[in-house]
Formats: C-alpha cells, structure tokens, sequence
C-alpha cells in the first residue's frame, strides 16, 4: 500500500475550488463576498452554511462542520485523508504521485476502505459479466435491451449482471486477494448457519447505489425468473458504508441536472429513473421502492427547494404514499405533484413518449398538494360529508407542516377556496395543529432540544473540547485554566491566520535591518519568557505550523513564485498586445503603457499578499492531522465579512492593519494569565501548608513572596498591555 507524496498533495491543494467542490453536494448562492447553502451536516432549513472562495473554507455557523475543500469532504463522505485527496486529484484531472508506506500507515487503513474497495471490485465483476461473459449477455443485457435500455444508459448508471452460480462472484474476489469477510459485511456474499459462504445475487441484472460523491455503497438485483417463491428484488443490507435512508439512487448522476434546473423529480424505482434520464429527463432520484426517509428528504433538499413527486395511477399505492408529501413538506420543500395517464408508471411514459412530449405533460399535469390530494381522498366520496370533513383535516394536517407561515397561508386561502371552508377556521385548525405537535415534542424524553439547538450545543461543546486541560494547573482553578486557554486560542489564530506575514524589523548579527515573521515573533516572546503552552490542542497546532515552515516554506514559496513571475509575463504581454491594436499615437502608447506596468504591479503584490497571509490557514486547514484541520478550521472561520459598500466610500481599518498592537496585546494578555494561574497555585499552596509541621513560617514566607512578585508582576503587565512600542514594516 502507498501514500501520495507531498508535492502532490500541495497540487491538489492548489487546483481545489471550494466552491466547485461544495457547489457538488450544496446548492450555492452568492452572499456578498461568500456563498452560502443549507448545511449538509445537520437539518436546517435557514441556509447557514458559508463558503469562502477566498480562502478556501467553508464552516456552519450553526453546527461548527466544514474545512478545506479535503476536510469537508472527510466529514460529508467519511473519507479517509488519502481518499479525499484521491477525490480532488479524480475531479481536476491531477496525476497521483504514491511511495510506499510504512507499516504503522499501512495499519491505519480502515475497514471503510476496504468496503468501497471490495464494492468496486464488484461493480467491475458485474459489468464484465453483463457485457462480456455469455450468459450475462444472453440473460442480463437481453432483458435490458428488452425493456428499452439503450447503451449509454447501461455505461451511465453502470448497470451489470451476477452470474447464475452459487458462488462467482466470491471465489473471483478471492482470486483477486480480497478477504471474504468484508464481501459478507457489505452483503455482497451471505454465511449461512452451516457456514457456508454464497453469492447473495446469483442470477440478477445488478443496479449499483452510489453517494452522491460517486462511491458505489450497495446494490440492488432483480431476479429475471418467473418463479413467485424467490423475491423480485434483493438489496444490500446496511453496513458501516451503507444506510438505507441516507441514499437516493440516481442522485450521483442527477445532481448537476437538479441544480441547473432547480428541480427534483422523485420516482419510485431503478427503472423509473433510468428510463426517465435515457428519455433527457435528467433530473431525477427514487426512494428504490422504500417510504421516503428524512434523510433522504434533507439530502434532496441540499440541491433544490423545488420537489415534482410523480404517482402512476395505482390509487391504493398514493394513498400508501401520502406521508411522504407532509415530510416534504416539514422539510421547507416546495411540492408538486403529478399524476400519469392510467396504466402508465414513470419507465413506460418515458419509453413511449418524446422529451418535448414528457416535459410538456409535466408542466400542464403537476399541481400542488392541495389539488393532489382533494382530487385522490374525495375521489367516490364526494356527497359523504364525514368522508369530506376527514379529507380537509388530512389536508390541514399538511399546511401545518410548512415551515414558512407566508406559505401557511398562501395554501389556507387554496384550500379555503376549493373546499368551500372558511378561510379562519382553516387558520385556527392550523395553529392547533401546530401547537399540538410542539407540545407533544416537547413531553417526549427523547426529544428534548430540536435540531438546531442541538446542532448549537455542539458547536459549542466542540470549542471547548479544543482545550484540553490535562495540565495539573486545572485543578488549581479552573477558570484561570479556561483564561489561560482562551489566551492561547486566541494568538494560534493570529499566527494561523498571518503568521508569515512580515511583521516588524529586526537587526542581524551585521548589523543590518530584516523583515520578522510574525510566527517567528511569536515564538521569540514565547521562549524568551519560557512560556510553554497548556492546552495539547493548540500545541500540536503550534508545533504543526513550525513544521509547515521548516521543512516546506521555502520550497513552496519558491513555486508560487516561479508561477507569479510567468503570470505577470503573461499578463503583460497581453496587456502589450491590446495597447498594440488599440493605441493611436505614441503619447497614447506610453500613457497605456504606465497604466499597464501599475496594473501589473498592483496584481503582483496583491497576489504576494494573499499567498503570504492565507498560507498556513490553507494548508493546515488541510492536515492529515483530525485535530490541526478541525482547530484551524475553527480558528480562522469568520461568520461575517465588511460590506462592500460600506468599504467602498471610507478606508476602514483592517484588524490585518492593526496586527502590530493586537499581537503584541495578545502575548502579554497570555503572560498575565500564566502569572494569573501561577497566582492561584501559590494561594493554594499557602492554604495547604500544614501549620503544626516543622519550616511552616518559612514556607508561609516564601509563598507570600512568590504571591507579591507574581501581584506585582501582574500589575505591570496589565499598566503596560497594548503600550509596548516596535518599529512596524512600511
């Protein structure tokens, strides 16, 4: 097993757009200088979720998930490192470099991996089987064929074929070197109690589940035999990989269709989506024959707010289904609904009709729920005012779960105005509803908090838990402790976020005046006063960052600026080419050419600037290390950014302006904490000292002592925090 090599890790790194890559699970839109999204890590239906394009990160303000464009996909797919990378390097067509690795990294593969490895094999095996083994031609791409499957949508959704034997998929796995008890864990082979090892889909044209990342999880097969003793379709059970209501099918596929049409059409079946997408219709998923789950919902819902549910004219199967319609609905959906033509289901209206003739019956057939559902409960039942009054309390019962109250009472007044019921009554109806719901949650023990507050309690519990207090001071006292953290937390963030920016002057042993990293400023203050970090989580950060500079500064840096120089060359060329075909006189040239060389100047510095003040937040946020990703993701993440406008008519003062009095202010802060912790340690001493021991009056004496040097101490530092003077860089 390998490792990708760090020269290309810093290449995905680069080529990464945050944006992109969210864009592909999230629905963004822009939001001033940020993008924002509903948060695929917890059920909101108030977009929270801020993407910096700038900076490369992303974070819930709600929640506290995100990261670089690695992390947040480790946390969205439960990736490991290398897969992430692995993902990035697919996606911008980046060659991957591996070495070899040790054997303490080769034990840290984890059995996910080796899921998604033997599902891969897999899908490999059934479409090998389907398109060039003889029976799976003559059995599995018949039956396609036959049921209208053309080609491209076989290679799109990677449909296959396992084979008629008892065990050929597993004894080719095996041949391969996979073990078999991960072929039973993902469900691909099953033990029986005699402890025999057999394939679970033998004889069945295979339907791969993916994520929406395109990692293949499950699989669906249906049986091509007329026998009614053997089930029509067999799933894969759920694993580590694996959970039902989690997954879509055809998501993977639909996605960019989805966004682009901001739409989602909902099926039922594997058929129903392929054929629909073969027909162009692409912007379809299905339940895969299972009630719609709030997973699935709140996973829909990340590319579209617009849902098109679609029904086949099977009454009693509707009725089955209405629930699915309220849960939508409770999510913040926008819901629609369309009925087919009697006999038809979604695969047979796409196989006999045209694209244009599909989307026209969609746009004059769909309606809303309201419609849907008076025309299917009342259906029969017209004349029968206990039949009518139930079916206006289910459809009340579905206003009230609407989230959004202009909504609400957008649909009173529908239903008001097609039942005949007045539009106040529907109201109240409504509101009891609502408040009935709120207090039966709020009775039930095992829903306590709504999402969204618990979402917040973990955000909040996740800062805390950065700070580790193992340092015996804890005990001291804690809120010293906590002080001392909170000042330590808060000068990580300034030396993740500008720590090589060149912050002050200094002499070299010639006498000669050089820049100062604000990083290796820190750490002269720090060693000077030989303060040594308490917390273990902003300590490994801190010794992450020294790293980060010793042994890759450089050499990145060199590289980034080998690039500047080509694209400033490139620049001005082409600059040089418009004034070229542009200028008319000479004066006109050389008045051009001054606007250009300022432009690339300007460009220049600005990218020097950039490189330098987001280099550590970038690549720490994107450390293999869960710790020193999570806590500078943390750190560096900011809910809100200056207006444009407001920065547009005045020159505001940057807290990047400002760094020669913060971090000053920030390193005497942390040293008057220290000598605050000191201060209790000592008061705790001198209470403990045993008064009957010989040498207490000495002890007591020296604890008194320390406590006055430390009270002094204190004292200058607080009459001096924030006056120290350094000769800033110009």
């Amino acid at each position: 097993m390998s490792r990708i090599d760090q020269e290309t890790v810093n290449k995905i790194l680069d080529a990464a757009d945050i944006v992109d890559v969210v864009g592909d699970f999230v629905q963004l839109k822009k939001s001033g200088a940020n993008y924002i999204g509903l948060c695929p890590f917890h059920n909101e239906r108030t977009p929270s979720f801020s993407v910096s394009k700038s900076k490369g990160l992303c974070k819930c303000f709600s929640c506290g998930k995100g990261g670089s464009a690695v992390g947040f996909l480790m946390e969205l797919e439960q990736l490991s490192y290398v897969e992430a990378l692995k993902y990035l390097a697919k996606k911008y067509n980046i060659e991957v470099k591996e070495h070899e690795m040790t054997d303490a990294e080769r034990e840290m593969a984890t059995e996910r991996e080796s899921l998604f490895a033997v599902n891969t094999f897999a899908l490999e095996e059934f479409e090998h089987n389907l398109l060039e083994e003889p029976d799976g031609r003559d059995i599995g791409l018949s039956y396609f064929r036959e049921r209208g499957i053309s080609d491209a949508a076989i290679k799109r959704f990677r449909l296959g074929y396992s084979l008629d034997r008892r065990d050929a998929l597993l004894q080719a796995a095996k041949s391969k070197g996979y073990d078999e008890k991960y072929l039973i864990t993902t469900g691909l082979c099953i033990k029986n109690d005699n402890g025999q090892v057999y394939d679970r889909f033998k004889g069945r044209v295979m339907y791969p589940v993916f994520t929406v990342s395109g990692k293949v999880v499950a699989f669906g097969g249906r049986t091509l035999r007329s026998d009614k003793n053997v089930a029509k379709y067999v799933n894969s059970p759920e694993s580590l990989i694996y959970t039902k209501s989690n997954e879509l099918y055809g998501l993977y596929q639909a996605k960019q269709a989805i966004v682009r049409k901001n739409k989602c059409i909902l099926v039922e079946g594997y058929m129903d989506v392929i054929s629909m997408s073969q027909s162009g219709i692409e912007n379809v998923v299905a339940s895969s024959g299972t009630s719609l789950t709030e997973g699935q919902i709140r996973l829909l819902h990340r590319f579209s707010e617009n849902v098109t549910v679609i029904y086949d004219s099977d009454a009693a199967g509707i009725k089955a289904s209405l629930r699915g319609i309220d849960m939508l609905l409770s999510e913040g959906l926008k819901v629609k609904v369309l009925l087919l033509p009697d006999g038809d289901d979604p695969d047979s209206f796409a196989q006999s009709h045209t694209l244009e003739e599909i989307e026209a019956y969609i746009a004059e057939n769909e309606t809303d729920f309201i419609r849907f559902k008076t025309k299917i409960l009342l259906e029969g039942a017209e004349n029968d005012p206990i039949q009518r009054a139930a079916v206006i309390t289910d459809i009340v019962k579905s206003i009230s779960f609407i989230p959004d109250q202009i909504s609400q009472l957008v649909y009173i007044g529908e239903c008001s105005r097609i039942l005949q019921i007045d539009e106040k009554v529907l109201k109240l109806e409504v509101e009891k509803r609502i408040s009935q719901r709120a207090e039966a949650e709020l009775k039930s023990p095992h829903n306590t908090q709504t999402p969204d507050q618990d979402a917040h309690k973990a955000a909040v519990d996740y800062g805390t838990s950065m700070a580790d207090p193992r340092d015996r001071r804890a005990a001291v006292s804690g809120k010293a402790f906590q002080l001392l953290v909170s000042c330590e937390m808060n000068l990580l963030r300034y030396v993740l976020k500008y720590g090589m920016v060149d912050f002050c002057d200094v002499m070299n042993e010639d006498g000669q005046t050089v820049p100062l990293k604000l990083i290796d400023y820190v750490n002269d203050e720090l060693e000077a006063d030989n303060i040594e970090l308490v917390s273990e989580a902003v300590k490994s950060v801190f010794e992450a960052v020294k790293v980060q500079v010793s042994q890759y500064w450089a050499e990145d840096e060199a590289t980034f600026m080998a690039d500047l120089d080509k694209r400033r060359e490139a620049f001005w060329q082409q600059g040089q080419n418009e004034i070229q075909q542009t200028a008319v006189d000479l004066t006109d040239i050389k008045k051009k050419e001054i606007a250009l060389k300022e432009e690339c100047d300007n460009m220049y510095a600005s990218e020097c600037e950039r490189f330098t003040t987001d280099y550590l937040e970038s690549r720490l946020a994107s450390s293999a290390d869960d710790n020193v990703r999570r806590l500078t993701t943390e750190l560096v993440s900011e809910k809100y950014q200056l207006s444009k406008v407001y920065s547009k008519y005045s020159k505001v003062e940057t807290e990047r302006d400002r760094l020669i009095d913060l971090v000053p202010k920030a390193i005497a802060t942390l040293k008057e904490a220290h000598i605050t912790v000191l201060l209790a340690e000592e008061r705790e001493r001198l209470i403990n000292l045993d008064k009957t021991q010989p040498g207490y009056a000495e002890a007591a004496a020296e604890c008194l002592q320390q406590i006055d040097t430390y009270t002094r101490l204190r004292m200058e530092l607080a009459r001096n925090l924030g006056v120290r003077v350094i000769v800033p860089r110009r």
